[in-house]
């Protein structure tokens, strides 16, 4: 494939991390946006910014991949207005920004793909995971409704959904329970694979979905070890 100009955000640590790298190998120019560095996707306007300014240094972007995403734990008794409101802002609402801030130059260039960062939640209910799963539910619709409108400009949005992925967030949450041995090996076992996604997995996943050679578009992408299809039946 020629060389792309591909925006990543929530690209420090973890996935965003696996999915710079997979396209910077694929000798990509990759545009990381993340928190760490200053950028939000819930302020609107520094979405606009950032897209003005990586058309002027990079020209247009190819590739949107939409990874910002906080959670949540806990079920809909305890979750609080507040943590309902800090969730939607980055997983929804920043999706919503960025997808904003991009598309009119990828219409405009008749081509591009979108991928958004979703959740075997969005399909599945999870214990302790209301929030959340509400969220990725709404990042799936999203996906699907922006697929439909964004055809008849040539470009392609889907979305990956990964089980439990072994990353730095699932890593301190484990540290923080009773018996991180006996958690690790209860989020191992929930996928009929027995054991959790990688993050290059997750990355691998994204690239083959942001190729210009993939006949896909309104896809969720799942990754998930089997928990959506497969039930494991004793004998």
């Amino acid at each position: 494939m020629a060389q792309r100009v591909i925006v990543v955000t929530g690209a420090s640590g973890g996935i965003g991390t696996a999915i710079t790298s997979a396209f910077t190998e694929l000798g990509d120019t990759v545009i990381g946006l993340d928190l760490l560095d200053g950028f939000n996707v819930t302020d609107p306007q520094a979405c606009t910014d950032a897209a003005t300014r990586i058309a002027a240094e990079h020209g247009p972007v190819d590739v949107l991949c939409n990874n910002a995403g906080i959670s949540a734990v806990g079920d809909v008794v305890i979750s609080t207005p507040d943590e309902w409101q800090r969730v939607f802002a980055v997983n929804v609402f920043g999706t919503a920004n960025m997808s904003r801030a991009f598309l009119p130059a990828m219409r405009a260039a008749g081509h591009g793909a979108v991928v958004n960062t979703c959740s075997v939640v969005a399909s599945v209910g999870l214990v302790e995971r209301a929030v959340y799963g509400a969220s990725k539910g709404a990042v799936l619709a999203l996906t699907k409704a922006m697929a439909a409108d964004e055809i008849a400009h040539g470009i392609r949005v889907n979305c990956v959904s990964p089980g439990t992925v072994w990353s730095p967030w699932v890593e301190r949450l484990v540290q923080t329970t009773p018996s991180p041995e006996a958690t690790t090996e209860a989020l191992r076992a929930r996928q009929p694979l027995g054991r959790m996604v990688s993050c290059d997995e997750v990355a691998a996943a994204v690239v083959y979905l942001a190729a210009p050679t993939t006949f896909t578009t309104g896809a969720d992408f799942l990754l998930d070890g089997g928990i959506t299809g497969v039930r494991i039946v004793a004998p």
